[in-house]
């Protein structure tokens, strides 16, 4: 991609400069914001190093690319960490200015800049880029700051001290110094006091005189002076003020190549231009707010269906079109539909679109994933969800085959506002960036919901090679850069991995996936415990998912729900008795030992209880002994259920579960969702399967009177080509319920 890189001149934005050329993208212009007065050397700005500013406008002649330049006439208006436009506010000159750049050179398609930990500055950034159309580029994001500032002074970075402000920092004495000079002593403060040795906390600023970058000329200080800003004992805070500099010309040798670009007038390279504008009135140059959604074809209302699950706080909700004929009326008209109906049942309720925390959006064909996330944008805007957009995972399932249409789309909701969101867009060498209105993971009550995960390159986007071990490997790696974010590790917090294999994905190969998670969690573990003095882990349990087709043509997506609490200490509150006190029901089935290899559970201290219940064949044999002949004991049984036999199978899951729900202390009321996974191939339509479960619930309604039953059914049917508790995948039926208590 062409890009304009915001410069400070500090060596973070130039040694991002450096990242984004070393995986393949070209700088082409310099974007810079300086004070409205040339005499100023420091604003009060949450946003912008302007120390040194006199000297940038050399950096145009240094790297022989044009320098777009505004002088600050905003201040800091809007101080919550996820920005809205406000005009008059700092952030605006910089959408003026990168307006201004994009109208002079239309092929710019993303900006740089050096964050490395600063959440309000990415998220301005991000938010500009967002409303101009630009991809966000943050390769410094979220990196060893150690090894960050090693890596600086390695490549060629020649910065110096304009700022310091922190504990042990003298302005007399290292004013001025080299970073490579003080680097040492860095690390030394660090130690001693904390301090960030890059900088990111403030204690100090720098300004780049030469680098790798400077292909024309270096710049010389020749002249400065030290101003006192204060003079605290502890923490004294000085600036170096440029008097005198010159350029040193030198052999041109660039680090990007030649070649320039090609609508870049060649008159305009090493150009200065200062960008004008009132921010106070900033309006975006492309338009953000999509066309509403417009009616297509109107789906028949009968056709569309509900489930949802009966808890208060938190519950899902699930919406499909279900057509006999297995006919598609076509992904853009049938999700726009369900979206709608979505929409308006949680209007219904009191909610929106910023209630949800987190979207299962299955769709009948991958190719048509862009399709899809252009309808789906057109509901889901970080507009409508101030408090974050939701997290998401997007598969492809054999939709027609089992008569669905073309798009099923489950919500989890919160009747609060507490959730807390992760989401970076910017692309960066930290984990995936999601670029548009989904977030890489949503916190809410002590649960981490975290989106879909491939084995995607972070820098560059692309997914690794190397087979399906590979992408999962770091399809782990990335999953756990997300989790150490909150404070937690996929290591020792998970609660349910579910693998979504691709029926790309070789039968041999499959089985090699679990002893990859095995031995990556091991590996996270023990550096885990390395660092924390706790040995404490959950035993997580896993849920494979095969499906016709993953996003980018991957082998294989995670999803990992995770156990995060936010307050150490709430986890050992009390919570609230809702455990059911009735004698469990046998429904008519015999205990046997084998009932418990059906089950997988992670309880988490009397709060949450997750469940996988699978039923292969020969165990749905057991189950339908007396109906099935011998001589269907061998191979594949899911061609040989009738529906009668499943019925059996389907009281046995409601029972099952039932009996392990109750025995942990949780009822139906806890239940925050419950998926069943089909196979396609199993001989019993939807229509038939569904209502075999629905009568079991009755059933169970029947004998528990503190269970009521709906309008709705709280389960999601969900088709997929296989599904199982292992890799071998193979269930005939397999159930997936995550419950949660509230505290008192």
């Amino acid at each position: 991609m062409k890009v304009v890189a915001l410069v400070s001149g500090g060596k973070d934005s130039c040694y991002a400069m450096i990242k984004c050329i070393q995986y393949g993208h070209e700088i082409v212009a310099l974007a810079n914001l300086m004070p409205a007065d040339d005499s100023v050397d420091e604003l009060d700005s949450y946003m912008y190093q302007t120390v040194g500013h006199q000297i940038i406008v050399s950096y145009a002649e240094c790297m022989g690319l044009p320098l777009f330049r505004r002088r600050i006439q905003g201040s800091t208006r809007h101080q919550k960490l996820s920005y809205r436009t406000t005009p008059g506010d700092e952030v605006e000159d910089m959408f003026i200015l990168l307006s201004e750049v994009k109208r002079q050179i239309p092929s710019v398609a993303a900006v740089s800049s050096g964050a490395i930990a600063s959440d309000y500055q990415r998220l301005r950034v991000e938010c500009i880029c967002s409303r101009l159309g630009l991809v966000s580029l943050a390769y410094l994001w979220k990196q060893d700051q150690s090894l960050l500032i090693q890596e600086m002074i390695e490549n060629g970075i020649l910065a110096i001290t304009v700022k310091v402000a922190a504990l042990g920092l003298d302005p007399a004495k290292h004013l001025g110094k080299e970073i490579a000079s003080l680097h040492s002593y860095l690390h030394k403060l660090k130690e001693l006091y904390g301090i960030n040795v890059c900088g990111e906390g403030g204690e100090y600023e720098t300004l780049t005189l030469d680098c790798p970058l400077f292909t024309n000329a270096r710049i010389v200080l020749d002249e400065f002076q030290i101003v006192l800003h204060s003079s605290d004992s502890i923490a004294p805070v000085g600036v170096l003020h440029p008097l005198a500099f010159h350029v040193e010309r030198k052999n041109a040798h660039s680090l990007q190549g030649n070649d320039k670009a090609e609508d870049i007038c060649l008159g305009n390279i090493g150009s200065v231009f200062e960008v004008q504008g009132d921010c106070s009135q900033t309006c975006d140059v492309k338009s953000q707010s999509v066309v509403e959604v417009t009616d297509l074809c109107e789906i028949a209302e009968n056709k569309l269906h509900i489930s949802k699950t009966q808890k208060g706080d938190t519950f899902s909700i699930s919406c499909w079109l279900q057509d006999s004929n297995k006919q598609s009326s076509g992904l853009q008209e049938e999700l726009t539909a369900i979206l709608r109906k979505i929409e308006t049942r949680l209007g219904a309720y009191g909610f929106g679109w910023e209630n949800v925390l987190y979207i299962h959006l299955y769709i009948a064909d991958m190719k048509e994933f862009a399709t899809a996330n252009e309808i789906y944008v057109r509901f889901i805007k970080q507009e409508k969800c101030s408090f974050g957009v939701p997290s998401r995972s997007t598969v492809e399932l054999p939709l027609l085959q089992a008569g669905l249409g073309s798009a099923y789309v489950e919500v989890l909701v919160a009747n609060d506002h507490t959730k807390r969101v992760l989401h970076v867009q910017s692309i960066s060498s930290w984990a995936p960036s999601c670029i548009g209105p989904y977030s890489q993971a949503t916190l809410h009550k002590n649960i981490l919901h975290m989106a879909g995960q491939l084995g995607l390159d972070p820098p560059t986007m692309t997914l690794c090679e190397g087979g399906v071990a590979a992408e999962l490997e770091k399809a782990l790696e990335n999953s756990e850069a997300v989790a150490r974010c909150f404070n937690c590790s996929i290591s020792t917090s998970t609660i349910i991995f579910v693998i979504y294999c691709s029926t790309r994905t070789p039968p041999s190969e499959r089985l090699q996936i679990q002893d990859t998670l095995d031995a990556f969690r091991k590996q996270i573990k023990l550096s885990h415990f390395k660092k924390e003095s706790t040995s404490e882990a959950l035993n997580p349990i896993f849920l494979y998912v095969l499906v016709p087709g993953l996003p980018k043509g991957a082998f294989v997506e995670i999803k990992p729900i995770l156990f995060a609490p936010e307050d150490i200490e709430a986890t050992n509150e009390t919570t609230q008795d809702l455990s059911c006190t009735r004698t469990p029901r046998s429904w008519g089935f015999q205990q046997a030992n084998w009932h418990a290899h059906c089950i997988k559970k992670c309880v988490v201290g009397g709060e949450l209880c997750a469940v996988i219940l699978s039923i292969t064949s020969e165990l749905a044999m057991k189950i339908c002994s007396d109906s099935l002949v011998a001589e269907q004991s061998k191979g594949d049984h899911r061609n040989f259920f009738t529906e009668g036999q499943m019925r059996e199978v389907s009281r046995f899951c409601i029972y099952l579960l039932d009996k392990v729900i109750m025995e942990n202390g949780f009822s139906w009321d806890d239940t925050m969702y419950l998926r069943l996974y089909f196979p396609t191939n199993l001989p019993v339509p939807l229509e038939s399967l569904s209502l075999m479960f629905t009568n079991a619930f009755a059933e169970l309604a029947s004998m528990d009177q503190t269970f009521k039953t709906g309008h709705e059914p709280i389960f999601n049917l969900v088709p997929v080509v296989g599904a199982g508790s292992c890799a071998t995948i193979d269930d005939i039926i397999t159930c997936e319920i995550l419950a949660r208590k509230l505290r008192v």
